[in-house]
């Protein structure tokens, strides 16, 4: 969790890509995740909770509140990511929601300060 973070200040795209899960790549959009790196100033990380992960853990799951500017605006975007071990032992992205305890409708804004509709961007 921590490297991709890292990888999205340094706006290290690759990085990105080769630690998310081959299903989950065809929602991995390039030229988005390009254009918020670069438009995007990070300010923090902060691990709320994990669940396994460990190294003898095949999957595990981490609940994050990433800080950024976008646009002139402060966001806290909260995540609940899923993360499996590939069979090289390289920790690969599956899949992140908002957290359980945040619900958020369908129809509501997206929790990760897109602007977009919550079904129209994590919630897809």
């Amino acid at each position: 969790m921590r490297s991709r973070y890292a990888a999205y200040v340094r706006k290290d795209i690759d990085y990105i890509a080769r630690t998310t899960a081959p299903e989950s790549l065809d929602d991995f959009d390039r030229g988005a995740a390009e254009s918020w790196a670069e438009q995007t100033t990070w300010l923090g990380l902060q691990i709320v909770r994990a669940e396994r992960g460990e190294a003898g853990d095949d999957d595990g799951v981490v609940e994050f509140v990433a800080t950024h500017q976008t646009g002139g605006r402060i966001v806290e975007h909260r995540e609940r990511s899923v993360f499996r071990k590939s069979g090289d032992d390289r920790w690969l992205f599956v899949r992140g929601a908002p957290p359980e305890q945040a619900k958020v409708g369908r129809n509501d804004p997206c929790p990760c300060g897109s602007g977009k509709k919550f079904k129209k961007c994590c919630g897809a």
